[in-house]
Order: C-alpha cells, then sequence, then structure tokens
C-alpha cells in the first residue's frame, strides 16, 4: 500500500502515454523508457513498454509490463530484450478497472488479421454496452478495462476493412468519453484523441522521428522538439512514408479537462497552446484578487499549490517562501500498520519549515480539496510551527460532482464540498479564512480555452 493511498485528498490522473517511431531502424525502448519518466506524474501504479521492428516479421511485438513505478520496472536487462524501432509505452493510475497486474498496458492484442498494441488514456463512459456487446458475440475479457474494450472492438473492425486505421477511426465512431489512444501495429503508429479534447496528446521529432506523448514535458526529455497538439478528434497515422491525417471525428464543440491545468500536467508542458506555468500564475493572481488579505508570507503545498503561490505572492506584493520541506524518498510501498500512523502519514511526506512560519500570517495555496484530510494536517502543522494565522486558497472551485472520463474525482458523498459550505469547511480544516476560486476566473487563467467543468457545475459534455 502506497504513502499517496493514505494522502488521499488529491486527484490522480488516469494514465500516460508515449510511443515512437524511429526511421533510422534504431531500437526505441530506452526513448520510451525517457518518455514515460517525465510522465510518471500521471500514474504510478504500472508501467509497460512494447516496440516491434518494421523491417521484422508481421506480428513480432515483444512487450514487458509490470505494476510499479516506470523505475522498478525497467532496468537494463529488460530494455535490452526490448528490441524494435517502433514503440508505445503507459503509465497506469486505475480510475476503471483494479490496481492489478493484468491491467497494466501496453495491451498486445493477436487476432485474426494480425496483432496490435495499444495504451489509453482516459475513461470511456459507454464501455459497458460496448463490452456487453462483444460479449455476445463470443468475446472473452481477460481485464476489467475499458481499453481492453477498445482493442477487441478495433480487431472486430479490422476484419471488414482494409486497413487498420480504418479498423481504428470506426472503433473511435464509437466511443464516448475521454481518450488519447496510440495503436501499434507491427508497420503503423496510429495517435487518436477524442472529439471533445477532454485527454491532451501532443507529436513531436527528434532527428526526423515522430513521437507522440500526453505531454510536451515528455518531448523535452528525449530532446524532441514540439510540433503540435493533436486536435481534438484527429487521428494521425505515421508510418514509413510519413505522416497523415483524418480530421472526420472534428467538430466544433470542445471541453478540455480544465483540471490538466490546475493540477495534473506538469507546470514545464504546453497543452493546447496553454502554458501550464503561465496558467498557474494566472490563478494565484486571481484568487488574490477575489481573496485578498493582509499576511506576511504566501506558500504553496509542495508540488501542487507552488506555482499558484507565486502568482498569488506576485499580484499581492506579499514575500513568498517556502514553508515545507517534501521527503522525496519516502518508498511507494512504505507500510504503516497502525491506524495512527495513517492518520499522520502526511508528516512523513511534509516537514514544515520552522523559522520560515514562526510567527507569521501565512497565505497557503493548493490545487484543491477533496475531502479535507491533508490541508488539515497541514494547517495544524503550521501552527504548532508557530505561525499565528493561515489562510487557504483554493485554485479549483469546490468540488461536488464526480468525474467520468478518467480523473478520480470520488462520488459526490465524499466529496467535503457537497455537503459543508466553505464557512462549515474553514472550521473543519482549521483556517483562519478559506477562498476557492471562483469558477467564472477558470476562463482568466486558461485564455478562454473551452472547458470541461464538469465537477464543479455538474454540466457533463458527454
Amino acid at each position: 500500500m502506497s504513502i499517496e493511498k493514505y494522502m488521499d485528498d488529491k486527484l490522480k490522473e488516469e494514465c500516460g502515454v508515449f510511443g515512437i517511431y524511429n526511421y533510422q531502424g534504431n531500437d526505441v525502448a530506452r526513448s520510451i523508457y525517457y518518455g514515460l519518466l517525465s510522465l510518471q506524474h500521471r500514474g504510478q501504479e504500472s508501467a509497460g513498454i512494447a516496440v516491434c521492428s518494421t523491417e521484422g516479421p508481421l506480428g513480432n511485438i515483444s512487450y514487458h509490463k509490470d505494476m510499479g513505478l516506470v523505475s522498478e520496472v525497467f532496468h537494463e536487462a529488460e530494455l535490452s530484450n526490448l528490441k524494435g524501432n517502433i514503440g508505445i509505452g503507459h503509465v497506469r493510475y486505475s480510475t476503471t478497472g483494479e490496481s492489478c497486474a493484468k491491467n497494466a498496458q501496453p495491451l498486445v492484442l493477436n487476432y485474426l488479421k494480425g496483432t496490435l498494441s495499444l495504451v489509453h488514456n482516459g475513461n470511456i463512459t459507454n464501455a459497458k454496452p460496448l463490452r456487453q456487446c462483444l460479449q455476445k458475440e463470443g468475446a472473452i475479457f481477460h481485464t476489467t478495462t475499458d481499453s481492453e474494450v477498445i482493442a477487441y472492438h478495433i480487431a472486430k473492425e479490422r476484419t471488414n476493412k482494409s486497413c487498420v486505421e480504418d479498423a481504428i477511426l470506426e472503433t473511435a465512431r464509437k466511443l464516448k468519453g475521454g481518450f488519447a489512444l496510440i495503436v501499434m501495429s507491427p508497420r503503423k503508429l496510429i495517435g487518436v484523441r477524442d472529439p471533445l479534447g477532454l485527454k491532451p496528446l501532443c507529436l513531436g521529432i527528434q532527428n526526423g522521428n515522430y513521437i507522440l506523448a500526453s505531454e510536451s514535458c515528455a518531448l523535452a526529455s528525449v530532446n524532441a522538439e514540439f510540433i503540435r497538439d493533436i486536435k481534438p478528434g484527429e487521428m494521425i497515422i505515421i508510418t514509413k512514408d510519413g505522416i497523415k491525417s483524418d480530421y472526420s471525428l472534428c467538430q466544433k464543440e470542445r471541453a478540455h479537462c480544465i483540471f490538466e491545468y490546475i493540477y495534473f500536467a506538469r507546470p514545464d508542458s504546453t497543452l493546447d497552446e496553454i502554458n501550464v506555468y503561465d496558467a498557474r500564475i494566472r490563478a494565484g493572481q486571481a484568487l488574490f484578487h477575489s481573496y485578498p488579505i493582509d499576511a506576511d508570507m504566501v506558500t504553496g503545498v509542495p508540488d501542487s499549490g507552488l506555482v499558484a503561490a507565486i502568482g498569488y505572492a506576485k499580484a499581492s506584493g506579499i514575500p513568498f517562501s517556502l514553508a515545507f520541506q517534501k521527503n522525496n524518498y519516502i518508498g511507494r510501498t512504505f507500510i504503516k500498520p497502525t491506524q495512527d500512523e495513517r492518520e499522520s502519514a502526511v508528516h512523513l511526506k511534509l516537514n514544515v519549515l520552522e523559522k520560515s512560519v514562526n510567527g507569521k500570517r501565512i497565505v497557503l495555496i493548493d490545487d484543491s480539496i477533496v475531502r479535507g484530510t491533508t490541508i488539515k494536517s497541514l494547517i495544524t502543522m503550521l501552527k504548532s510551527a508557530g505561525a499565528i494565522e493561515v489562510h487557504v486558497r483554493i485554485c479549483s472551485p469546490p468540488f461536488l460532482y464526480p468525474c467520468y472520463y478518467g480523473t478520480d474525482v470520488p462520488v459526490s458523498s465524499q466529496l467535503i464540498a457537497s455537503c459543508h459550505s466553505s464557512e462549515e469547511i474553514c472550521q473543519k480544516i482549521g483556517a483562519d479564512s478559506l477562498g476557492y476560486m471562483k469558477i467564472e476566473d477558470l476562463s482568466q487563467m486558461t485564455q478562454d480555452l473551452p472547458l470541461c467543468k464538469a465537477c464543479f457545475d455538474n454540466h457533463y459534455p458527454v
């Protein structure tokens, strides 16, 4: 059981995907490994890589996947055994399907017309009827994921289509929800993004070799140049002849996930032409204008609130300072055997810098409050270290509704804001004041990008 499971007041993204086509015939496993390391924040439960050679026998896909962090799953022996110039990789946090080795990706599927491998980020809201349709036709599923449902439908459509990209396109037409897919056939690398743009996917180039990734930070990790975001609804096909795109699923309506900008994406990424660092600076500035306060210092919860805290400090003129030292070396399999230790898990992850906070009135910035457990512990720690006041500012509106598109926002009954007012939450967590981001300020944060804000306003785009 990981320490993060006990510090469950943070949302998790479902996963990150990465794919590369090397035209020089060089092995790509190590490049995928480095890309996945840069996407580790998007999923820490399992990791996997699948590769094949475009010059080798058809269907010759080799892969390795297991539970754990990227650095735990892959060592020199595993990477050396993965031979191929085309490949895909995945890091997973489970929002559908239990957390176990059989649900790790990439999925590798042998079917009547060949072999394919698939990695998927997102949730398919109509996965159940799609699964039932296949089961009636005799399909036997080996995982509990909607990703396997997608793979089986591609295989089914391939029996009636002249090429795998047509089968993928026909399958994508059936899918509802959020998805970024990378599919590898023995000769092609194909990326597809849901028509609303709920899940991110971008294109890069490295020495003439094309790369697909969830975030641009993963491109930088392999010295690749960012080309552009894959358009919502676009299918991009990478072959030995280069790249081409199909835009038949594209539509006018968009609904980009707001939480990519609030929390999920790394600050050094740019998603749909919005720089994440700049967006979080604007969020902090908006928080100050909505909820100014007299204070001695502004600080952020590592790492999720730090950039917005800088924005709040810039707008307010109050000095920014660190209040916590993060312990980056707590093992993900660290086990706490007693209830008392579980309740104090946050103390194992963060230590207060007492000299920084003693005698200060503090503005504490974080990205969200889900259940309220972590922020309450942090406030207690700050006041125990001598903080006079702690004023909490949150870079998202109150969470009121669950997410169905690949983010683990829990059911409403587990969301503290669904059954308590802001004043009640402030009292429960021990803050001296509490201010949430105003929902109308989210557009300012993302410069009028069309957004999915369903977890805040109950307006679901699918």
